[in-house]
């Protein structure tokens, strides 16, 4: 079984001035606009594709967390994830810093580290952003 999900971007004016708006196709979730000003400088109220790949991987990581936790006989009373995407116009993006807290009863802070870094490693996401550093700050509590 495999998934396809869909996304488009309608562009008008040059890279500095002009402006976008992000369609999400599979979900219907409300259009979102997006500009080079929101990438490099200030989002007011506009999204970037870095802060769209947060997103993906906050989601993705959460879940990859989860379900590692599972096969480990965990269930987490909460994980809460953030990923600070770092883009520097004229080389990309940088790196990615994932950042988790969870509660998870009955889990030591080293069996934590352990099932934590091995979603980071194996979650899609991460699997598809490769040529990027990722680290992770994985918090027990």
């Amino acid at each position: 079984m495999s998934a396809t999900r869909n996304a488009s971007t309608r562009w008008t004016g040059d890279l500095q001035e002009g402006n976008g708006v992000t369609s999400f196709l599979s979900s219907g979730l409300p259009d979102t606009p997006v500009t080079w000003a929101a990438r490099a400088n200030n989002p007011e109220g506009k999204t970037s594709p870095e802060e769209l790949i947060a997103a993906a991987h906050t989601s993705c990581f959460s879940m990859a967390f989860s379900g590692a936790l599972s096969k480990a006989g965990y269930t987490a009373d909460e994980i809460n994830t953030e990923a600070a995407v770092t883009f520097k116009p004229g080389t990309g993006i940088t790196d990615i810093v994932l950042t988790v807290r969870a509660s998870i009863p009955g889990i030591d802070n080293d069996e934590f580290q352990k099932i934590a870094q091995g979603a980071k490693e194996n979650c899609p996401v991460s699997q598809a952003l490769k040529a990027v550093p990722i680290s992770i700050e994985a918090t027990l509590g």
